[in-house]
């Protein structure tokens, strides 16, 4: 039984785009210019691909991988999403989704799969983060990490608890954030 099995279509698609999230989350947060989205949008990429290619990648993230190689999903059969009004929605929509991915993989998967996957949505946010130089001018000045940016950094640790043990199916709420596990 593959691992993928573990979760229904709408729940494999979560966990599919919760690296992708955790990095829009850290766009989101501080739009670059031009330049500097498209230096965050290749390390966004290069750190999802990095991490299912790791040779101690887990049974999760190689299906992951073998999911990232295969034909892309017809976009009829893909499950609605609410398109942001704002980057402050883009920024929450992003953080639900990583949450509900993290939830959703610590309740049916190992607790290995579940630390390597919250890793490396927590790498993917940080790879993002650090890509580009924010409130310069002409590229002097600036910093790599701003404060709006090292604010959702910590967001993500704290809701991702890479701060402590994984949190358990029974202490985090339900991807719906009803509390309810079933």
């Amino acid at each position: 039984m593959s691992i993928k099995e573990n979760f229904t279509p709408d729940e494999w698609f979560k966990v599919m785009t919760g690296p992708g999230r955790a990095g829009a989350a850290i766009v989101a947060s501080s739009p670059s210019g031009l330049t500097g989205l498209v230096a965050e949008a290749k390390a966004l990429s290069d750190a999802i691909r990095e991490g299912v290619s790791a040779d101690t990648r887990t049974p999760l993230l190689e299906a992951i991988a073998a999911d990232l190689l295969a034909t892309p999903p017809d976009p009829a059969v893909m499950p609605h999403q609410d398109r942001p009004r704002s980057m402050q929605d883009a920024l929450e929509q992003s953080l639900e989704n990583v949450r509900q991915a993290a939830w959703l993989v610590s309740a049916k998967t190992s607790p290995e799969d579940s630390a390597a996957y919250r890793q490396m949505l927590m790498d993917v946010a940080e790879r993002t983060a650090n890509a580009a130089k924010e409130g310069g001018f002409l590229g002097f000045g600036g910093e790599v990490v701003n404060d709006k940016e090292r604010a959702v950094l910590d967001d993500l640790r704290r809701l991702l608890s890479l701060d402590s043990a994984a949190p358990t199916p029974a202490d985090a709420p339900n991807p719906d954030g009803s509390g309810n596990s079933g």
